[in-house]
């Protein structure tokens, strides 16, 4: 019920075309844009995790930094802390996450997997609330564990980590974003 319109995006090419080709003219005419560069576009994907309170173990953040690389198919880049939390036992400088940035056909190709693959296999997956969506247009997902991905096998992980995934667009509004990734495909919850 919640992929119908995902199965529809990807039926006959590829997501990155199909921008291109339809939904960009769609966009066009539904926002009353004057020109091509008025369309809201996907900028890019971001992908991050944090370590947490396992920041000092080496076999976990070499265990997140690989499943991060699998899922992206690019190599992470270590974060690190801005400033010293002593609550938190965080010092300057101390590697705290690993993040990946997406763009170009990577881009597409990972937004594509995310709305056929994985989503599909979250658990009671019942869409994507409205409430992801930031003032600009961009939209932040959480994934308690990286099990959704499948690039990671079951029997293969010794520990749970969770990830989050930011959609950057170059929209300016929560509106324009909303109509860009309903006609992109992605499955929020219908209000009944």
């Amino acid at each position: 019920m919640y992929f119908k319109k995902i199965k529809l995006v990807t039926s006959l090419m590829n997501l990155s075309e199909k921008y291109k080709s339809q939904i960009k003219s769609d966009l066009k005419k539904k926002l009353g844009c004057k020109n091509d560069n008025e369309v809201p576009k996907i900028e890019k994907i971001v992908v991050n995790a944090s370590f947490g309170r396992n920041a000092k173990d080496k076999a976990f953040v070499e265990n997140v930094f690989k499943s991060i690389e699998r899922i992206t198919g690019q190599k992470p880049v270590y974060t690190k802390s801005k400033k010293s939390i002593s609550a938190f036992k965080i010092r300057q400088g101390m590697v705290i996450g690993a993040m990946v940035t997406l763009r170009g056909q990577r881009m597409w190709d990972f937004l594509e997997k995310l709305l056929v693959l994985v989503f599909s296999n979250i658990r009671d997956f019942r869409g994507v609330s409205d409430s992801v969506l930031d003032k600009n247009g961009n939209i932040t997902i959480g994934f308690k564990d990286h099990l959704s991905f499948p690039e990671i096998r079951n029997d293969e992980v010794d520990r749970l980590h969770g990830l989050e995934v930011s959609i950057n667009t170059s929209s300016f509004n929560k509106q324009n974003g909303k109509v860009l990734f309903d006609l992109i495909g992605f499955p929020f919850k219908q209000n009944n």
